[in-house]
């Protein structure tokens, strides 16, 4: 009897810990207590007398025992705190590394894998034709089980050999993803926080203005306008407009100017659902999952915002009109280039004011003694005329759309995606498809195989432009609506870029985003042109990203719209309750 009361009263506390037996004298005076605790009418009906002994004496009792024996209450760690762990685990996977060793090791397995496989069904197929090599003997239990014995070690390092590397690359893709910000695009960038703040390290300072001149120099002979230069300074001020905008993208609360525009005024955006925050860490996530189990304010670190103050390059090219952007990181790590014939396009249109002529500074900076020896600079004109604010606007337009790819951080998703992430994909499906036409090739002789091999590289180049393709178009069309932002929040008409992409439409002087300029879209062996044809595209871009910039448009007059409704609605709900009225 008193065994089954201990197992009872041991049950029921929720601070069990095993009581060695010469303490059982304790239990059974504990469950006397409870008896006469229960015969008393202090205990309500229904309840065991131990559960209401162990209400009334477990605190004091287990503190005791506890005391004695030095052991710890239970306790349970609270179920939330390990989903902070899920992005800390993916985040040792996120390096251009580990598609490497992913690759590496589907390369192994490709090479053991078939012979584990013909081994396994050799061993099998002797097995169950063992009499025919023994005169009609069969295989006796224990060489037969010596035998399965092989084949399963030989299945489970097969099963190791092809899950590890497709698990380390898929690992590799779930740490990579992440969203976009102000757009909440999902898009993969497979480096690691060590390798961004490395290439942000190569490109800080006049680093950035090295990487361009050599970029731009491959072509030919290059001219920089110099920074005294009026059309120089012109850019610079615009610039510098659009980069006092950038810190309202950081805010998820606006306040309300913005439903107080009126039908005439220039538009301003909705508060983003997605702002603009630093990119995620895993350390910075370690960090604050050991901050919070220890009790410490958690304070937030930095995965740094490519923000301003931009570099800023013109070069002096009459017959380009166009401007890409270029770089990744803090201090000058990224910037923008235009072109000088986009600066004489945009001054064609409308006339300009009276000139103002004004004295031009000798060039003393460092600017000029870096590249003063590697390229020739343009005078500066002898005239600072004042551009008017439709010319302004255009330019704004051209270096939001700029700004939107260094701000969303695209260089970085193009560098991932086009010499990581691609190129890993196509070198695996060419291992996997080598591999399973060796049987094949290997009758032809070297000839086919040499065949098959270039077959591949030029598909998989292909695949690689196609890949280029749908990147590049996505980003174009982001940045068009990120710039709409920008534009809104440094005091431009954010109307007005529709009308300037429209203009450019039938012409191919679409901003690019990337260093490298694309080929030609109307030559025949242009990869654009195959990739559109391959993707089914029958629209040209610039007519896409206008009807998405319009779209976007549409979307803040709705959101404010609704806004203005709900604020109403509240008022109203407001006032009824201060009169009484239910």
């Amino acid at each position: 009897m008193f065994r089954n009361m201990r197992i009872a009263f041991a049950f029921h506390s929720p601070g069990f810990v095993s009581v060695p037996p010469r303490r059982t004298s304790q239990l059974y005076h504990v469950a006397s207590l409870a008896t006469a605790a229960r015969r008393s009418n202090h205990a309500p009906k229904g309840i065991s007398g131990l559960i209401l002994a162990q209400g009334d004496l477990d605190c004091r009792r287990r503190e005791v025992w506890n005391n004695n024996w030095g052991v710890s209450n239970f306790h349970s760690t609270p179920t939330n705190q390990g989903i902070h762990l899920i992005p800390m685990m993916l985040g040792a996977f996120k390096a251009s590394t580990t598609i490497e060793v992913a690759r590496t090791a589907a390369r192994i397995a490709l090479t053991f894998v078939p012979l584990i496989l013909f081994k396994n069904m050799r061993t099998k197929k002797y097995i169950a034709h063992h009499g025919r090599f023994h005169n009609g003997e069969p295989a006796s239990p224990e060489k037969k089980a010596l035998l399965l014995k092989k084949i399963r070690k030989r299945t489970i390092a097969f099963h190791v050999l092809v899950f590890t590397p497709i698990a380390l690359f898929w690992l590799a893709l779930l740490a990579s993803v992440e969203q976009t910000p102000l757009t909440g695009r999902w898009r993969m960038i497979i480096l690691s926080p060590e390798e961004e703040d490395e290439i942000a390290a190569n490109l800080a300072g006049p680093k950035w203005y090295q990487a361009v001149g050599e970029i731009l120099a491959a072509e030919g002979p290059v001219k920089f306008m110099a920074p005294t230069d009026w059309r120089y300074q012109w850019v610079r001020s615009t610039l510098q407009r659009l980069e006092n905008g950038i810190p309202a993208l950081q805010q998820r609360e606006l306040d309300t100017h913005w439903l107080e525009v009126g039908p005439n005024d220039s538009p301003l955006p909705p508060p983003a659902e997605y702002p603009l925050r630093p990119r995620p860490r895993a350390s910075d996530t370690m960090r604050r999952f050991t901050e919070t189990l220890c009790g410490r304010a958690c304070t937030t670190t930095s995965h740094t915002i490519s923000g301003p103050p931009y570099s800023l390059l013109i070069v002096d090219r009459p017959d380009a009109s166009n401007a890409f952007s270029y770089g990744f990181g803090p201090d000058g790590g990224c910037g923008v280039v235009v072109y000088s014939g986009f600066l004489d396009d945009v001054l064609s249109k409308v006339s300009l004011s009276d000139s103002l002529p004004r004295s031009q500074p000798e060039e003393t900076s460092w600017w000029n003694h870096l590249f003063g020896g590697l390229f020739s600079m343009s005078p500066p004109p002898p005239a600072h005329p004042i551009p008017t604010p439709e010319q302004t606007s255009e330019l704004a337009i051209l270096l939001a759309h700029e700004l939107a790819h260094l701000i969303l951080s695209h260089h970085l998703e193009t560098l991932s995606s086009g010499t990581i992430i691609v190129p890993a994909m196509i070198s695996m499906v060419a291992d996997i498809t080598r591999t399973l036409l060796f049987p094949i090739t290997m009758l032809f002789g070297p000839f086919v195989n040499d065949a098959v091999a270039q077959m591949g590289k030029v598909g998989s180049g292909e695949l690689t432009k196609v890949g280029e393709y749908c990147t590049s178009m996505s980003q174009e069309i982001e940045a068009d609506v990120v710039s709409a932002r920008l534009l809104a929040h440094a005091g431009f008409d954010a109307r007005e870029a529709v009308t300037f992409w429209e203009s450019r439409q039938n012409t191919p002087k679409s901003a690019d985003c990337s260093s490298t300029k694309h080929s030609d879209p109307s030559s025949p062996d242009s990869s654009w042109r195959l990739a559109r044809r391959i993707m089914g595209s029958s629209h040209p871009v610039n007519e896409v990203r206008v009807e998405k910039l319009k779209s976007e448009l549409v979307r803040w007059e709705l959101e404010k719209r609704a806004a203005l409704q709900k604020r109403i609605d509240g008022e109203t709900s407001q006032g009824r309750q201060a009169l009484g009225i239910l």
